[in-house]
């Protein structure tokens, strides 16, 4: 429901072309969307306590710094994946280079 959401995708574009009235509008759909559906957003699969508390979940991450949300994994990935395709994914390898 959330992740690579067209509104969403839409207003960054719009962002990136200097039209922030129209993006935050389309922003403010968006969220309202999400808030409005009833269902469940968090997509933590763990008995947390911060269970669709995103402000807090994110707060106490970057307060430990030692990982990333559930929620920021799919996306961090995505971007990773062709850098490490660059290595022929050998990121984590403990083979040496001649």
């Amino acid at each position: 429901m959330i992740d690579d959401h067209p509104l969403e995708q839409r207003a960054m574009e719009l962002f990136r072309r200097g039209d922030v009235a129209e993006a935050r509008r389309l922003q403010e759909q968006f969220l309202a969307e999400v808030l409005n559906s009833g269902e469940d957003y968090c997509s933590c699969p763990g008995n947390c306590a911060y269970h669709g508390r995103c402000v807090e979940c994110v707060l106490v991450h970057r307060g430990h710094a030692d990982h990333l949300p559930h929620c920021f994994r799919g996306m961090v990935n995505r971007r990773l994946g062709p850098l490490s395709a660059l290595t022929e994914n050998s990121l984590g390898t403990t083979r040496s280079e001649s």
